[in-house]
């Protein structure tokens, strides 16, 4: 072969491979980094003015406690547990089989409150569906929510943390801040408190955010000890909102300690 026909053909295929590169490169950073995010504690520390409330997380050692997938029949006894120790939670809560079922037990979590967040109506990953199905499931549970309790939620979790550039439009568009979680005890796959307990324990640092399940058997049982040995370490146990403040949730941003 040529020495000239052989250049010819080891530049293209060097031109080839770094267009191939930038391709890639591009794909990534659309597909990768395609939604604001931010920290609760980034937040708070832009935010101004003064915090509304008896605690200021900027001063105190806070840690936000949220539920998701209720309400069912075990949340009742939560939110006993949770009375007794004067204490607020965020609940993301899910349409089918849990609000449309159970109206009572959302509207004592909103006379008692709780923080109450959307969690979709039936539960699907908003990333592999289309905009207008995942606003539907959003639209279709805030408007339960508001029907039940009076008042339209302004946070929401997706189902399983799954988010991207469309999801963040659709929660911007109907003023929902997106919330996810530094903790989570995996307590849908065990029924053992002792060992949901050991796993929030080890994983909660100040300016976290506590993921549990109030409907998993072994949940509600873990709580007590959870709540006691978090205020022997120093925390006040906070909702989302509450840690948060001064700043005020975003629409579509996403929030992750």
């Amino acid at each position: 072969m040529p020495v000239t026909t052989r250049k010819r053909r080891m530049i293209v295929a060097a031109v080839t491979a770094v267009a191939t590169a930038l391709a890639v490169a591009l794909t990534l950073a659309l597909t990768v980094t395609t939604y604001d995010h931010t920290s609760p504690r980034a937040a708070r520390d832009k935010a101004r003015g003064t915090v509304r409330g008896a605690v200021d997380c900027r001063k105190a050692k806070c840690v936000a406690l949220s539920f998701d997938g209720g309400p069912s029949p075990t949340t009742p006894g939560l939110l006993d547990i949770l009375a007794k120790d004067h204490l607020h939670a965020t609940f993301f809560v899910q349409g089918r089989g849990h609000i449309a079922k159970y109206p009572g037990i959302l509207r004592r979590m909103a006379a008692e409150g709780h923080e109450i967040g959307n969690h979709t109506w039936t539960h699907p990953r908003l990333t592999e569906i289309t905009e207008a199905d995942a606003r539907r499931e959003l639209t279709r549970t805030q408007d339960a929510i508001q029907r039940i309790t009076g008042t339209r939620p302004v946070l929401m979790r997706p189902p399983q943390g799954r988010t991207n550039r469309k999801v963040a439009k659709v929660c911007r568009e109907l003023g929902l801040a997106q919330v996810l979680w530094s903790v989570t005890a995996k307590d849908y796959e065990t029924t053992d408190s002792a060992l949901i307990t050991r796993r929030v324990l080890d994983q909660t640092h100040r300016d976290g955010i506590i993921l549990l399940h109030d409907l998993h058997k072994g949940t509600v049982p873990a709580v007590p000890g959870i709540i006691e040995a978090l205020e022997a370490r120093g925390y006040t146990i906070v909702t989302v909102s509450q840690l948060l403040a001064p700043a005020e949730p975003q629409p579509g941003m996403v929030y992750r300690p």
